[in-house]
């Protein structure tokens, strides 16, 4: 039977929207509903058990308000925070960023000598270190954090002289290391990756996980256990909800996903 239901994804702000136009680019006839916590963001700098908290309640609304089928935590902060708790509560399939991303940057590197970047939370977390050791792939790897590429994304400052400033100091250990491919660990960081791979220098390979997410949401929705594809009986819908400013949202979403983000819808939390 076919399931109408659509596939979720969430994130603190417009990050997810690299993970969102990766799912809507390999299935194409899926309704997509897609929430950015704007109201919140960033979720970097959180403690990890108040963006679990903001995972859990968005989850919630997505099963329980938007009849999702399949839940894509398109936030790896959000991930590293509360993937484990969400796969056994949500009661649909939960998919993140993190192990897919740690599969593809193992699978690109010819040095061994590879990189993640992402938010405080996500590498304080430990959650990539965890994820590359789990491929069982020997590799050197070096994380580093990048506070303030967030919110110049969140700005649309994707080319500033200031970004590039910081991008150059952020960056300097793994130049230092000599990684040959570097995991862009947040899914806002492909937005900045002409600034990163300027800094870096055009041989390091930049991986970032929405591609692979999205093969993921494929294989569960072709496996014997995941929910079924939409029927391709008509065009899908794809709907965006932001919890901040939804004109700021459609304005700077449909710049960075495309012409999708036709309108925004306002959502609030309890």
């Amino acid at each position: 039977m076919a399931d109408d239901r659509p596939i979720a994804l969430f994130d603190s702000g417009f990050g997810g929207l690299t993970v969102a136009r990766a799912v809507i680019d390999l299935l194409p006839d899926e309704n997509v509903v897609y929430v950015g916590d704007t109201g919140r963001y960033p979720y970097g700098p959180r403690p990890q058990e108040e963006v679990a908290g903001f995972a859990r309640q968005i989850t919630r609304h997505l099963v329980g308000e938007e009849d999702a089928k399949l839940v894509v935590v398109a936030c790896n902060t959000a991930a590293a925070a509360a993937l484990d708790e969400l796969r056994t509560t949500a009661g649909v399939p939960v998919v993140g960023v993190i192990e897919p991303g740690a599969r593809s940057l193992v699978e690109a590197t010819r040095s061994r000598r590879v990189g993640v970047i992402g938010t405080i939370g996500t590498i304080g977390s430990g959650a990539y270190q965890r994820a590359v050791a789990a491929t069982g792939a020997t590799v050197e790897l070096t994380c580093a954090a990048c506070p303030g590429f967030v919110e110049f994304v969140e700005r649309d400052e994707l080319r500033s002289e200031q970004v590039h400033v910081l991008a150059e100091r952020l960056l300097a250990p793994l130049a230092d290391a000599d990684v040959d491919t570097l995991l862009l660990g947040c899914t806002h960081y492909p937005f900045l990756a002409r600034t990163i791979s300027d800094v870096m220098g055009r041989d390091v390979v930049l991986v970032s996980s929405a591609d692979e997410t999205a093969f993921e949401v494929l294989r569960l929705l072709d496996g014997p256990d995941g929910p079924e594809r939409r029927a391709p009986d008509g065009p899908p819908t794809h709907r965006f909800l932001s919890s901040g400013d939804v004109e700021w949202f459609r304005r700077l979403g449909s710049r960075l996903l495309g012409p999708e983000v036709t309108a925004v819808e306002a959502v609030r939390w309890d």
